[in-house]
This record gives structure tokens, C-alpha cells and sequence, in this order.
């Protein structure tokens, strides 16, 4: 289903494997009404707030919670450093743990594990074998499989789709191969469309 991302500035993190280190600084100041009005032009029902990171930005919330008045279903990507409650009634969260191959693993507010609810996402970037069994382990250590969809992404080029889909087979994990589709439709582009 096509989804209109709205990719706001700045984050606390640097991830070695980070695709959208642009997002860092670069960006442009907009209010809550004016980014309302530019996803309305693109009549998706399916809206992502990311990053960066997002919760850095206090009036995220607020967003979230005027997008879902108006009848779309809003998806907020965080990477789990920041306090994810203002989010519960107004959006889905998908909490995006750092494995160690990112450098930023030891930030995590684990927390915010306790205040996801089953409509939640918790999702892994993978780039090594290490980061897979790390994963795992976060994986049965919180019983992440009895309260939310857990998904699995590759950190390309140094994991591959393959590579892992081969992986959560061989253990048959209960997770969702999550790959980017932008990135094998328009290769070239690193900025969304």
C-alpha cells in the first residue's frame, strides 16, 4: 500500500549503517497545518512520521493525533531513546531497536518495551550475524513475540535480503522480513519521492 512518509529533522543517534544521515540537519520549518495540508495532496490514507528521529520534535504527538482525526492511519518510526506514551491513542509505533552493529545499541530506553500495545511494530536493522543473534535474544528476553509484529530489516550491503530471509527460516522465527521497496524500485533516488 503506497504511504506518504513525512521525514522530519534531526536525531540523537548515528548509526554506522544510516541511510538518511541528511535528515541529521537538513529539512525546512514547517507547522503542524502546513504538513497536514502537503500529505493531503496526496489522497493516501497511509501516512509514516520518521526521521531522524521524531519524538525530538515536541509537536509530533500533536500531529499524529490531528492526521488520525482526519482518518488516516499514522505510523510513527522511533528509534526507542525517547518516551514513546504520547504516542499510545494516536498512532502505531514502530520502536526501532539498535542491534550493536549500529555503534548506538546501549541507548535504547527499554522502558518503552512496556508501554507498546499489540497494534505496535518492533523492528531490527541487521548487519551481521552478531546482530542477528542479539536480535534473537531482545527477542525471547522480552517476550517480544507475545505483545507486537517484529520485523526483521536487512543493513545492506553488509546483510543481504537473502542472507537473512535464509536465516529466519533455517530458526523459523515468527518475524517479517521487512525490506525496502523504494530502494529496489527507484535505486538511485536517496531522498523518497
Amino acid at each position: 500500500m503506497p504511504c506518504v512518509f513525512i521525514r522530519l529533522s534531526g536525531c540523537n543517534l548515528r548509526c554506522h549503517y544510516c541511510d538518511t544521515a541528511y535528515a541529521y540537519s537538513k529539512g525546512r520549518s514547517m507547522s503542524v497545518n502546513q504538513i497536514i495540508e502537503q500529505v493531503s495532496v496526496y489522497e493516501c490514507p497511509l501516512v509514516e512520521i520518521t526521521g531522524g528521529e521524531p519524538l525530538l520534535q515536541k509537536k509530533t504527538p500533536r500531529l499524529a493525533e490531528r492526521l488520525t482525526a482526519l482518518g488516516y492511519r499514522v505510523l510513527v518510526e522511533t528509534n526507542g531513546t525517547q518516551n514513546i506514551d504520547p504516542l499510545k491513542d494516536h498512532a502505531v509505533c514502530i520502536m526501532d531497536i539498535k542491534c550493536p552493529g549500529s555503534g548506538e545499541h546501549e541507548k535504547t530506553d527499554w522502558s518503552n518495551i512496556q508501554k507498546l500495545h499489540e497494534h505496535d511494530q518492533v523492528k531490527f536493522v541487521i548487519g551481521s550475524r552478531v546482530d542477528y543473534e542479539w536480535a534473537k535474544e531482545i527477542v525471547r528476553k522480552y517476550r517480544l513475540q507475545e505483545k507486537v509484529e517484529i520485523l526483521f530489516s536487512p543493513a545492506r550491503p553488509s546483510m543481504t535480503n537473502r542472507e537473512l530471509a535464509e536465516l529466519i527460516l533455517q530458526d523459523r522465527l515468527h518475524v517479517r522480513l521487512q525490506v525496502q521497496l523504494h530502494k529496489w524500485i527507484w535505486p538511485h533516488e536517496t531522498e523518497g519521492r
